[in-house]
Parts: C-alpha cells; sequence; structure tokens
C-alpha cells in the first residue's frame, strides 16, 4: 500500500484496488475519504485542519483540466499567509476564461483571465502569485481579516507596486472598493494577526494612529524594550498580547519560563521611564469600548507626566 498522502482511487484502481477493497479500507481506517474520487492515507487523516486543507487541494487539482490553479485563500494557506478555517469549507481555484464559474460543497471555481506572472508553483502546486494570491483576497474577506492578511503578505515579500498592479486590473471587479481601502492600510509591522486587527480597531475608535514596533532606550541609550504600538504624543506604550519584545529572541541558554521575571522587571522599567502601558487579547478586540476607554486613561494619564 503506497504512503502517498493522497490517494486517487483511479491510480488505486490500477494498482490493483477494487471498489470492494476500498470499502474495506475504509471500513478498516486505512483510508479516509477527501472527496468524491480521493482519500487519505491514515497518518494523513491525523493531520490538522490547515494541513487537511491542504490534502482536499492535493485530491482536487488533479481532477480538474490543466488551466485551473490554487486560488483565494486556499492560496493563500499554500503562501503560508493567514487563514480562518471558517472560510475554508472547499478548495478554491481560478480557471483562466470569462465565464464558467461554479461552485459546489467541495470546490469554489472563480472564472479570471489569468496573466503568466498570477501563476507561480508552491510545492509542485499550481496557484496564483502572492501579488495576485493577495489581491483576490483583499476583494474577497471583510475588511480586518484581509488587513492581516496583507500585512502578512507584505512581511513576506509582497511588492507594493504589483499588488497595486493587480487591483489596478481588478477595477470594477466585486469588493475592489473593500481592496483598495485594505491595501491603503495595509503596513509590514504588524508581526502578527491580533497586531494586525489592533490596527483596525484603533482606526475604527478615531483614536491617533499609533507608532509600530517602538523601541524604548534609558537615558544611557540601553535598549529596554520594543512594544507593538507607541503613543509618543501621550508617553504610552501598547502590546496585544502582553509580552513585551525585549529583543526577540529567548537566550540560548534560557527556557521561556525563564524570562517571565526579567520581563516583569523590564516592563517595570518601561513605566519606571515616564510611561504608560496598556496591554491587550484577542478578546478585547471585540469590545472595543472598553479597550477605547483604557487607552484614553491612559493618554491622559501620560499627557500630564
Amino acid at each position: 500500500m503506497t504512503t502517498e498522502p493522497v490517494l486517487l482511487a483511479r491510480d488505486l484502481r490500477r494498482a490493483g484496488f477494487g471498489s470492494g477493497d476500498l470499502a474495506t479500507m475504509r471500513r478498516t481506517g486505512e483510508l479516509a475519504h477527501l472527496r468524491r474520487g480521493a482519500y487519505a492515507s491514515r497518518m494523513a487523516a491525523a493531520m490538522d485542519e490547515a494541513e487537511a486543507h491542504r490534502l482536499l487541494v492535493g485530491a482536487t487539482m488533479p481532477l480538474l483540466s490543466d488551466d485551473a490553479c490554487v486560488s483565494h485563500l486556499s492560496a493563500a494557506l499554500l503562501h503560508d499567509l493567514p487563514w480562518w478555517g471558517d472560510l475554508l469549507e472547499r478548495v478554491h481555484v481560478t480557471r483562466s476564461r470569462l465565464g464558467g464559474g461554479r461552485r459546489d460543497p467541495l470546490v469554489h471555481v472563480h472564472p479570471a483571465l489569468l496573466e503568466p506572472t498570477d501563476r507561480a508553483r508552491l510545492g509542485g502546486t499550481a496557484a496564483t502569485s502572492l501579488a495576485r494570491t493577495t489581491a483576490d483576497c483583499l476583494r474577497t474577506l471583510p475588511f480586518r481579516r484581509a488587513v492581516a492578511l496583507g500585512d502578512a503578505a507584505l512581511r513576506r515579500g509582497l511588492d507594493p507596486a504589483e499588488l497595486a498592479d493587480q487591483l489596478r486590473r481588478a477595477a470594477g471587479r466585486v469588493g475592489i472598493t473593500t481592496a483598495r481601502r485594505a491595501a491603503a492600510f495595509l503596513d509590514g509591522r504588524s508581526e502578527s494577526v491580533g497586531e494586525s486587527y489592533s490596527r483596525v480597531v484603533i482606526d475604527e475608535l478615531r483614536l491617533p494612529p499609533p507608532d509600530l514596533q517602538v523601541k524604548v532606550f534609558d537615558a544611557d541609550g540601553r535598549l529596554v524594550g520594543r512594544c507593538d504600538f507607541g503613543w509618543r504624543q501621550f508617553r504610552t506604550l501598547g502590546e496585544f498580547d502582553g509580552k513585551v519584545k525585549y529583543g526577540r529572541l529567548v537566550p540560548d541558554d534560557e527556557q521561556p519560563g525563564d524570562t517571565v521575571f526579567d520581563e516583569k522587571v523590564r516592563e517595570d522599567e518601561l513605566r519606571g521611564l515616564g510611561n504608560e502601558m496598556v496591554r491587550w487579547i484577542d478578546a478585547d478586540l471585540w469590545r472595543p469600548d472598553r479597550l477605547r476607554a483604557r487607552l484614553l486613561r491612559a493618554f491622559d494619564r501620560g499627557a500630564r507626566r
């Protein structure tokens, strides 16, 4: 029996496995059904949600025409960009044509003309390029998620000029207004989905835009810490996850737990230098009124220092 993670029924039949054999292997757990005509090995069946979608991509592409390539959020996953499981029920593919789009329980086919530069090979799979993938996702994702994905794409080397060209070519397509607004808001200095979400929420609250990845030095020029957000005019620092970045790397001779005390000491140093510190987590972003109140209180205290 092959150890390939994705097994096509046609290949199994060529190898001598009949319908009864396949039914038995499904019943015993040796095979897991991915979609019509495709299975996963026992090893692959235990993979997480992202790997499971990659398997579904691998099971789907051989069954489509040669002009199809993985696109939208499915391609984002292959590019190691942020993804959301609730939006990955189907494999998204684009076929280079003006019509013939369709959606079924497993595949969403998008018809759109593709230039050669719109295509890429990712681990042997035909997919849309980083710029095309980002543009498609900016058009089709909610604004907050679009920003998070776009920020990550910039960190992975997306050329803003290539993205601008993709959006120019997408003029008149569904979602282009949201895509342009998201593109104007992107900032590759945001280092996580949570930081990107935070920027969106802060903007929606009509609070002053923060500086990003703010370094704080003491009077001797020593780096005390680096924080996700900073409002220098209010002497206020902000952290999305409560983990102040003191150089980003735990020393080789330490375990993460060994740094907890040092982090507390250094946060005290940041405060001792006259800074307010506000820390929040993901749940706070869904209660923006509370975050707004906390930041405004910190701004007021900092401005009076």
